[in-house]
């Protein structure tokens, strides 16, 4: 991030030829220079730098206007307000004067110089912009930063970011770096007022500025930034994920995801941002109408192929194919008829490739929980046919060593939950005013949900009626001194809870499915 912090590193080392005599004198003057306050600052302080700026504003506009041609007659009034734009940066050490400023009616001012013909004053706009609105300023002034955010929104300060940075060259150091401070205040906006996330995508043109970013093939600091933006404008907003979806989002998301099929990220950064691909693609997947087109887009087949090559983005593509899946028939059967079974197989028996930056343990959990919601969905999703009898068939080869490790894993996962059930047991729920849906929340995050996974890809073998199966089942649950009655506790608890967040009618199909099963074990 060198290039970010370039500013203060060049005024540091002007510092370095100044005699020792003078360099406390000389630092003070620099820092002055750079708008760092020596007074406290207070409303008297603010109001004072606040006319001075609207002064220097006015000059300059005077200037621009009476020698449009002459830029030597109005560069001296553009340094005074750069100047005085630097200072403001210091209000940034006392957030609790922003709703002073509001009130100063000076924010449609500094907002409007984002437009200004000389981009370098548009730049120390973002610079002051970033500053105003870093978490570091806003943390612990909620109310002063809600103040502020509130008033540049309705002044438009969404649309005129977006536009300026639609004029900002890369190829220009300082104009990269104002790149980068745009998308960060952005990202502060969003912190402070979530619903700037949706307003952003709806009044300007950044999706379509991001989609640009990405599709550019060399790596930079800009485009890792405007992958992780483009996570969080989808990540919660199924309006940004239908706008996306209809500006061929899904194709551009699956082409940069593809040029990583046959090679590994070359640092640390760019593996950041591939991550963040896939999270944009998961996002992306949410709406049904972007699964079509995924399938249409031949995705399935793209993560059948990175997974088969091995490299670091195989544990991503099983999550995407998970979302893609997911309650989406066709493409569960696309990925049977492109002979994606024996891909997820391999993984599910445990021969997963290892990235040596990888946390081994953890990243091995991670996919065994993809893979296991993958298999489950595949279940759900081909339910007749001779898809299914191939899905099935995979439980009874080599001797039903699928189930094996299916029963491998629902006892690891049960000790898990039944180890945090004792937790939650000894703990005094009173003090801790935990109520039953905070307690089945943390028997989930405990790995409740991946263990009621794997008792419903029992239930479909069970009702399979296929006696080998039925067999290595009920041999396996003896061997661990369980029942049957244990599987069906497992599968009445997820019956029980089954939201209706997908509407009252998708409820009764969902527990009347777990309820088949359920019986099925009597």
């Amino acid at each position: 991030m060198e290039e970010w912090n370039r500013d203060s590193k060049r005024k540091r080392d002007d510092l370095s030829s100044v005699p020792n005599g003078m360099a406390d004198m000389a630092m003070l003057e620099a820092l002055e220079k750079q708008g760092t306050s020596l007074e406290a600052w207070d409303p008297r302080t603010l109001k004072k730098l606040v006319l001075a700026f609207e002064r220097r504003l006015k000059d300059n506009i005077a200037a621009r206007l009476k020698y449009p041609d002459q830029p030597e007659r109005f560069a001296d009034s553009e340094i005074e307000l750069h100047d005085e734009l630097q200072k403001l940066k210091g209000l940034a050490s006392a957030p609790e004067l922003y709703p002073e400023l509001v009130s100063l009616n000076t924010v449609p001012s500094i907002l409007n110089l984002l437009s200004h013909d000389n981009t370098d004053i548009a730049i120390d706009v973002v610079q002051l912009l970033q500053d105003l609105t870093d978490e570091d300023a806003v943390d612990d002034n909620d109310e002063p930063a809600r103040v502020l955010v509130d008033t540049l929104v309705d002044n438009n300060v969404l649309e005129l970011l977006v536009q300026n940075l639609l004029r900002l060259n890369e190829s220009d150091p300082d104009e990269m770096a104002a790149v980068y401070g745009t998308l960060a205040t952005i990202e502060n906006l969003m912190e402070v007022k979530p619903a700037v996330a949706e307003l952003v995508c709806e009044k300007t043109k950044l999706l379509k500025w991001l989609m640009s970013k990405i599709k550019v093939k060399e790596f930079d600091g800009n485009k890792q930034y405007a992958s992780e933006i483009l996570a969080i404008l989808l990540q919660s907003s199924e309006a940004n994920q239908k706008r996306l979806g209809q500006m061929n989002g899904v194709d551009v998301l699956l082409q940069a995801v593809a040029m990583f099929k046959n090679k590994d990220p070359k640092s640390p950064d760019e593996a950041e941002m591939l991550e963040n691909l896939f999270n944009c693609l998961c996002g992306l997947l949410m709406p049904m109408e972007n699964r079509e087109k995924f399938l249409k887009a031949e995705g399935v087949e793209l993560m059948i192929i990175i997974m088969k090559q091995k490299k670091s983005a195989y544990g991503s593509a099983i999550r995407a194919l998970d979302f893609a899946m997911t309650k989406y028939p066709p493409a569960c059967e696309r990925f049977v008829d492109v002979l994606g079974l024996k891909t997820a197989f391999a993984a599910f028996m445990g021969k997963i490739p290892i990235n040596k930056n990888e946390k081994k343990e953890r990243f091995h959990e991670e996919l065994e929980e993809r893979i296991v919601s993958l298999i489950a969905s595949l279940f759900g999703g081909i339910m007749r046919g001779s898809r299914r009898e191939r899905l099935l068939s995979k439980f009874v080869e080599n001797e039903c060593e699928k189930i094996d490790r299916l029963m491998e894993l629902y006892m690891r996962y049960s000790n898990r939950v039944k180890a945090e059930t004792d937790r939650i047991d000894q703990l005094d729920l009173d003090d801790l005013e935990m109520d039953e849906e905070e307690i089945y929340i943390r028997k989930l995050e405990a790995g409740l949900y991946t263990l009621q996974l794997i008792a419903v890809i029992l239930g479909h073998l069970w009702c399979s009626e296929h006696p080998q199966m039925r067999g290595r089942i009920e041999l396996l649950l003896k061997q661990q001194k369980l029942t049957k009655k244990d599987v069906q506790d497992i599968l009445q608890e997820y019956h029980d809870n089954i939201g209706d967040m997908e509407g009252a009618e998708e409820k009764e199909r969902s527990q009347a499915k777990i309820q088949k099963f359920i019986s099925a074990f009597d």
